[in-house]
């Protein structure tokens, strides 16, 4: 059995080996909460031993950001970072690979007035939306990572002393990145081999629609031309292969977006804007939402669909089978990158551009032509279950089994 500094190590290989795949003379990006600073010292240290030119932190903090919610006044919210923007912008365009650690408590933002929630949501994503193309057009290596903090440790595991929460979390991470392995980065080539497996087959059934069955759930999602099931590693610009997400279970690619109806209902809580929204339900026309319901969380999924025109349709359609390594640990995380890698889940907002051919080279005008959704939005919801049935319909209209009883059967 590994001790903790080792699994702490194994992981920050994995984030650089695996996750941006850091090359000699790189400059790395690393945003990270002050909650995570053990783990992101780490990933400094073994950048520059791994040849990185310069590391750039940016460090965020869960208590300066609540008092700024409290206290700031109004006009603080509607002002646009862009000074922040512009660095992270040029960092990259000269070549910058990007690391994020999250730990935010999933509750960080609870009670706080809704317009001031959103008013900074729609500022910060409009002055990276240069940024955010970027990424999502795989222009350059980025990863997705995370560490404990004590409030969200103590959202996954209420029921545990206060002084062990922390490890527990701890212990479910370093499990789920396979850092608790003997040689994590072997373990990890295996299953992004897997996922290619998966990603392929699906391309070249090239199916026109899926159909979604479950309880509260019928949706039917049509597919655009020429689209293209996404698993594992992507290619940025320079050619370097890197892993966006730590941990991924997910095969993914873009609805058209005027191609999505019925309704669906979420499986798991969504932890949004720091706040917690559950039991909700969204019904489509056209691809457009049109009506949507929840228990709780209203006002905020009420300020993400409205975000703007596009946060109105669906920019992700993302498969993951329910008996997988993070739906196994019967645990609910409250934080995307876990319970979406647990989960069937759909984004609202924003698609890939990667998820259409020659789409990382596509104008916005023209991908918008192409069906693929723009958003300042991109909010992944979780729609997996044990009784879920996705069937796969191809363009001469024959039917066949894509997911039975929420997993796999192809």
């Amino acid at each position: 059995m590994l001790d903790f500094q080792t699994k702490l190590s194994n992981y920050a290989d994995i984030i650089l080996k695996i996750g941006v795949h850091l090359q000699p003379g790189q400059t790395l990006i690393v945003n990270a909460n002050i909650d995570t600073a053990d783990l992101t010292r780490l990933v400094v240290k073994k950048a520059y031993e791994l040849g990185a030119a310069q590391v750039k932190v940016f460090w965020a903090d869960d208590v300066v950001a609540r008092y700024k919610y409290d206290l700031a006044p109004d006009e603080a919210f509607l002002e646009e970072p862009t000074w922040s923007a512009a660095e992270k912008i040029a960092l990259v365009e000269k070549g910058a690979a990007s690391v994020t650690i999250s730990s935010s408590d999933p509750d960080l933002l609870r009670g706080v007035a809704k317009d001031r929630i959103v008013n900074s949501e729609k500022a910060s994503r409009k002055a990276l939306t240069k940024y955010r193309e970027y990424v999502q057009a795989f222009k350059f290596s980025w990863c997705l990572a995370t560490a404990p903090s004590q409030g969200w440790a103590a959202k996954v595991f209420p029921d545990a002393p206060q002084e062990e929460q922390v490890d527990l979390l701890w212990d479910a991470i370093f499990r789920m990145v396979r850092a608790d392995q003997p040689d994590p980065i072997a373990a990890w080539e295996k299953h992004l081999g897997e996922l290619k497996r998966r990603a392929e087959f699906l391309n070249n059934k090239a199916y026109k629609k899926l159909h979604y069955k479950s309880e509260g759930t019928d949706l039917t999602i049509e597919l655009p031309d020429k689209h293209v099931w996404l698993g594992g590693r992507k290619t940025n610009d320079q050619g370097i292969a890197f892993v966006p997400n730590i941990p991924t279970e997910e095969v993914y690619t873009a609805p058209l977006a005027t191609g999505v109806s019925g309704t669906v209902r979420s499986k798991k809580p969504l932890s949004y804007g720091g706040n917690i929204i559950d039991n909700f339900s969204f019904t489509f026309d056209k691809g457009r939402i049109v009506g949507w319901t929840a228990e709780q969380g209203a006002e905020t999924l009420q300020g993400l669909v409205e975000m703007d025109e596009g946060s109105h349709y669906l920019g992700e359609v993302a498969l993951v089978p329910f008996d997988s390594p993070i739906s196994n640990t019967n645990l609910l995380f409250y934080k995307t990158i876990f319970d979406e890698n647990a989960s069937c889940h759909l984004a609202i907002g924003s698609a890939y551009a990667a998820c259409i051919e020659g789409g990382s080279k596509m104008t916005r005008e023209e991908l918008s032509a192409r069906g693929i959704n723009s958003s300042l939005a991109h909010t992944d919801f979780m729609v997996g279950s044990k009784d879920l049935s996705i069937t796969g319909i191809t363009a001469d209209g024959k039917e066949e089994a894509v997911f039975v009883d929420g997993n796999w059967a192809i």
